[in-house]
């Protein structure tokens, strides 16, 4: 399952309701149910990283271009891009538990298809767009609807924990899966990663099913009903200044920043020297950095949260220069870490924020807007770095991603007097300013 960071909504109260420290990093494990979906996550999304190591592993067997490895990204956001907005309503609308469990079983079936075509050799890289472009239509229902189903699970009071936790899983995933898929892919095969990606989905079905949740009315909005309750959203996004500024910087920074983990499989293998494991290991390092970054993250509870996420985008931002122009798999695997660490921070602090401003009823909209942010441009930019890491050098094309990144740091420490208002705003129980 891919994954984004999760959710929050409250009026000031939450974030600062306990004093930060480590142990208030795992409030939310407290409920019965985000226990059971924190187990069912974990198996499912090491199962996810062994296919995301694998499959682009898998493109670059079959086509030794690194443009084709920016073609299946593009192919996988396409779909998430086009839907989104429309899956932002039905999310608002329906039973987000059931919409879960249905994505779970397409993203399961795509898994298993793309294993039998691997194991009996009939598999080509069109293959893979395709079902790449499959799953970036059902993530596009999948991940927003995972985001607003949190706050079912923990109320509001435990959000920020849960928010960090949910990002704690799925690099605690990062950590696991791609680790594990190098040391197969050397020993047996890309498909068989494949395979125990979609078993994996069977832990997640099993902690959805058991779950005991108080039933929350439904409706499904069609036709005219629709798009207004889109334009709800929309209108709400783009008037409130704080939330515009926020989607408008993870717009820029996943377009055109992080997309350099496009040329990590070109990296492993040509520059760095390391093969399929070397490969799994360098994801792996991002996903141990992401994870301390969850947990500090968490432990804070919102303390100085604007701080956190600019010195996470900065953080981000120098490791991928450094990453850029590393030529030693030591220094290149603590630029990893340094980038998940960063991310986590940002991307996380940047949900938690948005959540906070947020109503209950324009949630599942909100982070479909979110889900479009951090998908919209990445697209172009997946191309834009397949193209120049092939015609000019992969090294250039990742330097270029680390100083977008830092542009992106510095448009936001800009905005940080704004955002400091309507954080007071909220701690007054009054309207953010716009």
């Amino acid at each position: 399952m891919a994954d984004l960071p999760n959710d929050n909504e409250v009026g000031g109260a939450v974030a600062g309701s306990e004093r930060p420290g480590w142990f208030s990093a795992f409030r939310a494990m407290r409920h019965r149910n985000f226990r059971l979906f924190f187990g069912g996550q974990l198996i499912s999304l090491i199962g996810t990283w062994m296919q995301t190591v694998a499959q682009s592993w898998l493109v670059l067997k079959l086509s030794n271009s690194a443009m084709m490895l920016g073609v299946v990204s593009f192919a996988s956001f396409v779909p998430t891009l086009l839907m989104a907005l429309f899956a932002g309503v039905i999310v608002d609308h329906v039973d987000r538990r059931k919409l879960i469990i249905i994505a779970q079983i397409l993203l399961m079936l795509s898994a298993f298809a793309l294993a039998a075509l691997t194991w009996t050799g009939a598999v080509r890289v069109e293959h893979v767009i395709a079902l790449a472009a499959f799953n970036g239509l059902v993530s596009a229902f999948d991940m927003p609807g995972r985001q607003a189903f949190v706050v079912e699970m923990v109320g509001k009071e435990d959000l920020p924990s849960a928010i960090a936790l949910n990002s704690m899983i799925f690099n605690g995933a990062r950590t696991i899966g791609p680790a594990i898929a190098g040391l197969l892919i050397a020993i047996t095969s890309t498909a068989t990663c494949f395979f125990l990606n979609g078993v994996s989905y069977l832990a997640a079905l099993w902690s959805l099913f058991s779950m005991e949740l108080t039933p929350r009315e439904t409706a499904v909005a069609l036709g005219s009903q629709m798009f207004a309750r889109l334009f709800e959203g929309l209108k709400y996004a783009w008037e409130h200044q704080p939330t515009r500024i926020l989607l408008l910087i993870v717009l820029m920074n996943s377009g055109f920043g992080i997309t350099y983990s496009v040329l990590i499989p070109v990296f492993a293998r040509d520059l760095l020297k390391v093969g399929a494991h070397g490969y799994g290991f360098l994801m792996a390092a991002q996903g141990i950095g992401a994870v301390l970054g969850a947990v500090y993250l968490a432990s804070r509870a919102g303390h100085a949260l604007r701080q956190t996420l600019t010195a996470g985008l900065f953080c981000t931002a120098i490791a991928i220069v450094g990453f850029g122009m590393s030529r030693w798999i030591a220094i290149s695997m603590l630029a990893q870490m340094l980038i998940g660490f960063g991310i986590i921070n940002y991307m996380a602090g940047t949900n938690t924020m948005l959540q906070m401003f947020v109503s209950d009823e324009l949630r599942g909209r909100v982070m479909s807007i979110y889900t479009l942010s951090f998908i919209g441009l990445a697209p172009l930019g997946s191309l834009e770095v397949g193209f120049i890491g092939e015609h000019v050098s992969p090294q250039v094309a990742v330097v270029i991603c680390g100083i977008i990144s830092l542009l992106c740091g510095a448009a936001l420490v800009s905005r940080l007097p704004l955002l400091e208002r309507a954080q007071a705003a909220l701690r007054m129980h009054t309207s953010p300013a716009k």
